[in-house]
């Protein structure tokens, strides 16, 4: 298959005949991309040759990227033809990415121990929060744990899936919800 830019449209040639972008499994933003590469070429083509060559290097840039992204889509090799030096070139699909590596052991010591520490960190807090301001009033008291359990909970879900942080964000929780069941326990004790 071969890429070509002609009459400021991008062309693929393949099996002797012209194929339209379109009609290949290229996804539309490719196809876009390709047709402003055609015409952005078209322009710098007919651009005086002082003028020229700065964006020559530019479209021959850009023109392998997409040669390069037709070839991976099209899982064959491309030649791409530069459409201002006629220079041809030889793209192959990218190769297929590294094997991901097996994942890390999860570790649950060090983590266990986080979410314990952020846990009676949060207990703490929740906890003598309610009961300083349960002097003046219990609606205070569960006022706060409203409003300190609305504050945090948009940051835990955030985090829950953050490798290091879901640690602090598992602790914090279940502080949360602990403060919620010492609630009762402060204002009626």
């Amino acid at each position: 298959m071969e890429l070509r830019a002609r009459d400021e449209r991008p062309v693929l040639v393949g099996d002797d005949r012209e194929i339209d972008p379109d009609t290949l499994p290229l996804g539309a933003d490719l196809t876009a991309e390709l047709r402003e590469w055609a015409r952005v070429a078209g322009a710098v083509g007919r651009a005086e040759p002082a003028e020229r060559e700065p964006a020559a290097a530019v479209v021959a840039r850009r023109g392998r990227q997409l040669a390069g992204r037709v070839a991976e889509a099209m899982g064959t090799r491309v030649s791409y033809v530069d459409p201002l030096s006629g220079a041809v070139e030889e793209i192959d699909p990218a190769a297929p990415a590294e094997p991901e590596r097996p994942a890390e052991p999860t570790p649950w010591a060090t983590g266990l121990l986080v979410s314990a520490f952020a846990f009676t960190l949060v207990v703490f807090a929740v906890g003598t929060l309610a009961a300083t301001l349960n002097e003046n009033s219990a609606l205070l008291a569960i006022g706060a744990n409203v409003v300190v359990t609305g504050g945090m909970l948009p940051s835990v879900w955030l985090t829950r899936s953050v490798p290091i942080w879901r640690w602090v964000a598992y602790g914090v929780a279940a502080g949360i919800a602990a403060g919620w069941v010492a609630l009762p326990f402060i204002i009626f004790g």
